[in-house]
């Protein structure tokens, strides 16, 4: 799920929960979900973290937000023997090493 879908699902409540849990704001959230800004990597890392606490809370409505949706170059979360970076981004490796 890209992080302009789970902010558009989520709660006021849920937006809140994790861009607090981020030390950042719903608006820069925005700014990242919009490509007008991208996340660092430490950051990309905190979102994916966060989305997927509140998703396990969701009953199925919210989904985790890869952390390599949110960067410039998402080359970098790239591991040997995970596949490919677009098998990672659509979900198809399920290993949750990569």
């Amino acid at each position: 799920m890209e992080l302009k879908d789970f902010l558009k699902l989520a709660s006021k409540k849920e937006r809140a929960e994790v861009a607090i849990a981020c030390n950042d704001s719903v608006s820069y959230l925005y700014q990242i979900a919009g490509n007008h800004r991208y996340a660092s990597p430490i950051l990309a890392f905190q979102i994916e973290r966060e989305t997927r606490r509140v998703a396990k809370t969701s009953n199925g409505r919210l989904e985790v937000v890869p952390r390599a949706t949110m960067v410039r170059h998402p080359e970098i979360f790239l591991e040997p023997g995970c596949g490919s970076l677009s098998r990672q981004l659509n979900g198809d490796v399920h290993d949750d090493s990569c």
